[in-house]
């Protein structure tokens, strides 16, 4: 009796303890947030010196040395250097969407009216948001608004078309003649055929643009614009200073290598995910099963298949079937994966390990670099297993 009363008085005893360190913790953690919120008042005066001034919303010297220098004094205070840096990249990232409710400078005030065909979808909508916040006169031209075409672009000084792959090289030839000075661009992922469109409509400067980021972005920052040159690229030269403001990486290739690479980097990759979902909706496979059984890793490679789901299937239906290329890589992939089923069905497991060491030899160096970057990735992913989901589904 006297042992179960001390082991009772034991649980008692450790129990006031942890709650009076749980209250320390809480304590803070409360420190914590008040210095975020202090933190982002200061990134909103950093923004507004920024939108005077005209500086990049992203400085990545700034940004190396901060998080190098963090490292060195969360080494010398004993903590981790990779959890510091963990929890400042994501301070950072919301700093850049902080900093970009300060509004933006305008690189040319006197072009005039910028019209954004197709501004009321969900990528036109962002660019006129970008445009607005950067002191721009903006304008929509939509399916409703072609009776006054002719008016809206009378004095634009810059034409964005940005509507669905399908249709962009009709909307191009449709859209009435425009200032001679005027630049035309659109945000097609399939450059050739919508640059070839807008140089043979329009006289003036042309630049094919794709951002290689969704209209879900909250921020430019880090992400990147593919600059296709048409003509005039000196006249266009206020429009690539204004995405280097918003904070955005400007890659330059030709229409035709930049057409090439997105047949691996969106057709091929798209189809595959949507086959794995097609997949896995044929076989009756149990989501909360899954996700109950699942690693990170495969976790993670199942949100990117959900994730293709809950989006528009117009969007990647058109990317897919854009163009004749998509298909001969298509047809590749599958014999690449006919050839793999067939060393499994014959047990051939030297030659299928002969193939996997002749690909990691093919990688090279960024395999180990991938390795090391999805592991990071992994950690966020481990960690938001944890966080609400739809109802019946858990871990």
């Amino acid at each position: 009796k006297r042992k179960m009363n001390k082991k009772t008085n034991d649980q008692l005893s450790a129990t006031e303890e942890l709650e009076t360190m749980r209250h320390s913790i809480d304590a803070v953690d409360s420190e914590l947030v008040k210095l975020l919120a202090k933190r982002c008042d200061l990134v909103a005066e950093v923004g507004a010196i920024k939108h005077r001034s005209g500086q990049s919303i992203y400085a990545p010297d700034r940004e190396i040395t901060l998080i190098s220098e963090r490292r060195a004094e969360a080494i010398e205070a004993g903590v981790s250097p990779d959890l510091v840096e963990d929890i400042l990249r994501r301070i950072i990232r919301e700093s850049y969407h902080t900093e970009k409710k300060s509004g933006f400078r305008t690189t040319n005030p006197e072009i005039g009216k910028i019209v954004v065909v197709g501004g009321k979808g969900r990528m036109g909508q962002l660019f006129c948001e970008m445009f607005l916040l950067s002191g721009y006169q903006v304008a929509c031209l939509d399916q409703e608004d072609w009776a006054r075409a002719d008016e809206i672009v009378s004095d634009a000084g810059l034409v964005v078309v940005s509507v669905p792959i399908s249709v962009t090289i009709a909307v191009i030839k449709r859209l009435p003649k425009l200032p001679k000075d005027c630049i035309i661009c659109d945000l097609t992922s399939v450059k050739e055929p919508a640059l070839n469109a807008m140089l043979a409509a329009h006289d003036g400067p042309v630049l094919g643009l794709h951002p290689m980021f969704g209209p879900d972005v909250k921020s430019f920052a880090k992400q990147v614009i593919v600059i296709c040159e048409g003509r005039g690229l000196n006249q266009c030269t206020w429009v690539l200073d204004q995405f280097k403001i918003w904070g955005a990486h400007m890659r330059h290739i030709t229409a035709n290598c930049h057409d090439q690479a997105m047949v691996l980097i969106q057709a091929v990759r798209h189809f595959t995910t949507a086959i794995s979902g097609f997949y896995l909706k044929n076989v009756g496979a149990n989501l909360q099963e899954l996700l109950q059984l699942s690693s990170p890793i495969y976790r993670l490679e199942l949100s990117m298949v959900g994730r293709l789901f809950a989006q528009n299937p117009v969007l990647y239906a058109d990317i897919i079937h854009s163009s004749p290329q998509n298909i001969k890589a298509l047809r590749d992939y599958l014999d690449v994966l006919t050839e793999a089923v067939e060393l499994v069905e014959k047990n051939d497991k030297e030659a299928f390990i002969k193939k996997f060491k002749e690909v990691s030899e093919w990688f090279g160096e960024l395999s180990g670099y991938f390795l090391e970057e999805s592991n990071n990735q992994l950690l966020g992913a481990n960690d938001y297993q944890h966080r609400s989901r739809p109802n019946g589904y858990s871990v």
